[in-house]
């Protein structure tokens, strides 16, 4: 080979060599940003980040030590005051009883560990896995951060606070790694197990045990210890006696997921675990010092503070608050007599199954301001533990009617033949008459099978006696997606079952308790601005914040719909299914409601001052099951017009006894007049309008109102009471309570 062919070979094997150097300078030097992230000096990083960060938690483990217990640990009292200022309740000497771990029998020990942590006795405090497993949930919407051991919950319940935060997080590890270390695992297991809080006011597995089961906690079977540590992650929605169907659900999720942990562990023989059968709660009871009405306002009002600070049961129950409630003591007390003398005097709840079933809520509420000014939740937490004033498992009925109508004004909405729905537009009240212009079949029967008008009948007239066959076409001619729209902007909420876009929705046929139809009637009676009603006047503690209620908003709807719907009511009261409230002592609007199969009943109505529901419900004692009100108190058919509005009636005649009561200052729509008498409602009767809508002489409008709508001569323009009355507004022999004895309700009534 010659010198040239050699130099050759020499450049060829120089170039098959270079790419192994790309990337670097002279002397093979790495150049760009290679020159900065090598994998020595990646290794190099990692390693000195980790040498540091155990470092710290080196540190940090030297440095923390476990405080003193916290103040929520050494809870206070609550107290709860009315509107005057005076003191109702102080809730808060904690309901517990510290025991040791020898009287907590060791298969309940072992319930709550193989719920809450499984490596609970091989585990140093923390749970690595399970604190990484949390994080990556957190991250990835999954839900919050979990993972934490039992030592860690302890720490948590006796040396911290329940707030979420990454320096309580990391002290609470620290402090865990120390606990496990100077604590036996038995007396950390006692400490959880005495500390957390069960619901029912009772703190401690003592206390718990004797909430749920009426026992002492060494008496406890497997299967009582197995609910408890399942309703320990969400007392208030796992009690069995107040749970919904979704809790129920949940509870019992976990209920079954305790035993087969412990089958898992090897604690429970699986055949033994086949037998096991779910022990219910024993009803709760009150709390002492909660008696009567106190534990139902006090309810209320803290779900009303969860609500608007995010707290958890455990939280509100450590103490330090000082509510005010909007509670009038003279009206609450006016409420709670009005249903002793108008319902719980007539019943026979021993001798008589039906009336054993009844169950009374009320709620009032000032629609000026929203608050809430009296409220009935039942006879009694020791007997009925939830309020009946706040159940959401009962449909309202035809007092929905009212936001169908809304509806239809709000929307402009028009009738099949195109003319607009006003409180003079004419419908067919035929019973089993079918619906024009809807997807969904739907032909409603109306009360006692009954058909009105000949066969033509006014928006007016039909809400007066409350014709199922007439809303049921008004809630197509608006559209039920446009009702529901309106009902939400009301203040109506969207649960689970609403039946949209399907007319028997006109009936009311979703749920809904005595506090949120109080809001939408009082919307109403405060010109469309919406009342969101509101228990709590104030709320006071030293480390928390709270922000009240917003009670009146903006408009909801405009004015002269809700005007409009409230002189519409006013028909209702005067002339229709509400006459039952009729009285010279103050102007009144309202609505009958009774349900499919008289479970429910309810009258809500209003004056200028002063808005009230009063509902009653059916409810099978212990099973809770919906039952009809037909007999109640010996009667026939307990509807909406019986019972519900004599306590109304009494309620509002006492409550306003003394004030100036005045007249509705209505700003109705541009419609002609509104209809005040009904029609003859046999079959043969004349239509109350003729074919080209003008009123025929049946229409006419009664002497007691002007043409205008406007009160007539026996109430002055100002609202002042007529001569009827007396200056203090004493009510007249006319609207006073009569005290001869009145006759069972009619099974009759032409309303639903």
């Amino acid at each position: 080979m010659g010198r040239a062919e050699a130099r050759r070979a020499q450049q060829q094997r120089g170039a098959r060599r270079a790419p192994r150097g790309r990337g670097k300078g002279k002397g093979g030097k790495p150049t760009g940003i290679r020159r900065f992230f090598t994998w020595r000096k990646v290794l190099g990083t990692f390693l000195g980040a980790t040498l540091l960060g155990m470092a710290a938690l080196i540190g940090l483990y030297f440095y923390v030590e476990p405080p003193d217990p916290n103040a929520d640990a050494l809870t206070q009292n609550n107290v709860y005051k009315l509107a005057d200022g005076s003191v109702m309740a102080r809730v808060g000497a904690t309901n517990r009883q510290i025991v040791s771990i020898d009287k907590i029998p060791k298969n309940v020990q072992t319930a709550f560990i193989a719920i809450e942590n499984k490596s609970f006795y091989s585990d140093r405090g923390i749970d690595l896995k399970g604190i990484g497993r949390g994080l990556f949930n957190t991250v990835t919407g999954k839900g919050k951060a979990g993972g934490s051991t039992i030592t860690q919950q302890y720490v948590k319940n006796f040396y911290l606070t329940q707030d979420q935060t990454p320096t309580r997080k990391l002290k609470e590890l620290i402090i865990s790694l120390k606990v496990d270390q100077e604590m036996k695992k038995p007396e950390i297991l006692a400490g959880y197990l005495n500390t957390n809080f069960y619901g029912r006011n009772a703190y401690g597995i003592q206390a718990a045990a004797q909430a749920y089961y009426g026992v002492d906690a060494d008496k406890l079977t497997l299967e009582q210890g197995a609910y408890l540590a399942a309703v320990l992650q969400a007392p208030s929605q796992y009690d069995w006696a107040t749970a919904g169907p979704n809790g129920k659900k949940l509870v019992m999720i976990r209920f079954n997921g305790v035993l087969d942990n412990m089958v898992e562990m090897g604690a429970l023989d699986q055949a033994k675990r086949q037998e096991m059968k779910f022990q219910e709660p024993i009803k709760p009871k009150a709390a002492a010092g909660s008696e009567g009405q106190k534990g139902y306002l006090i309810q209320a009002a803290d779900e009303e503070l969860k609500r608007q600070t995010g707290m958890t049961d455990a939280m509100l129950k450590a103490g330090g608050w000082e509510i005010t409630l909007s509670i009038d003591p003279k009206k609450q007390a006016a409420l709670e007599k009005a249903v002793q003398d108008e319902l719980e005097s007539k019943l026979d709840r021993k001798g008589r199954p039906v009336d054993a079933a009844v169950q009374a809520g009320a709620t009032s509420v000032d629609p000026k301001t929203g608050m809430i000014v009296a409220m009935y939740g039942g006879t009694g937490q020791s007997e009925q533990w939830a309020s009946n004033a706040l159940r959401k498992d009962f449909q309202p009925g035809s007092t929905f009617k009212p936001v169908v109508l809304a509806s239809a004004l709000e929307h402009k909405a028009s009738t099949q033949e195109g003319k607009p729905i006003t409180p003079n537009a004419l419908y067919d009240g035929t019973s089993k008459r079918p619906v024009v212009g809807s997807d969904t079949p739907f032909n409603p029967q109306n009360q006692d099978d009954r058909d009105y008008g000949d066969p033509m009948m006014t928006v007016q007239s039909a809400t007066n006696s409350s014709v199922n066959s007439v809303y049921a076409q008004m809630i197509v001619d608006v559209g039920p997606k446009n009702a529901k729209t309106t009902a939400l902007e009301l203040g109506m909420q969207d649960r689970d079952g609403w039946p949209e876009d399907r007319p028997a929705m006109s009936l009311g046929t979703m749920s809904a308790d005595t506090l949120e139809m109080a809001g939408v009637y009082a919307t109403f009676d405060n010109h469309g601005k919406k009342v969101t009603p509101s228990i709590i006047k104030s709320a006071e503690h030293a480390t928390r914040e709270y922000k009240p209620v917003r009670a009146v908003g903006n408009q909801a709807i405009s004015r002269k719909t809700a005007d409009t719907v409230t002189k519409v009511l006013t028909g209702v009261v005067e002339d229709g299914s509400g006459k039952a409230v009729k009285s010279s002592a103050y102007e009144a609007a309202g609505k009958t409601g009774t349900t499919e199969k008289n479970v429910a009943a309810w009258f809500t109505g209003f004056t200028p001052e002063l808005v009230t529901v009063v509902a009653m419900f059916g409810d099978e004692p212990g099973t809770h099951t919906q039952t009809s009100l037909t007999g109640t108190a010996g009667g026939g058919r307990a509807g909406g017009s019986s019972f519900p509005a004599a306590i109304w009636k009494e309620y509002t005649l006492a409550a306003l006894k003394g004030a100036d009561t005045g007249s509705f200052d209505l700003e109705e729509a541009d419609m002609g007049k509104v209809q005040s008498s009904s029609p003859s409602n046999s079959p043969s009767s004349t239509p109350s309008k003729s074919a080209s809508g003008t009123p025929s002489p049946s229409s006419t409008p009664s002497p007691s109102r002007t043409p205008s709508g406007t009160p007539s001569p026996s109430r002055t323009p100002s609202g002042t009471p007529s001569p009827s009355r007396t200056p203090s507004g004493t009510p007249s022999p006319s609207g006073s309570k009569s005290n001869s004895p009145k006759p069972p309700p009619s099974d009759r009534e032409p309303e639903r």
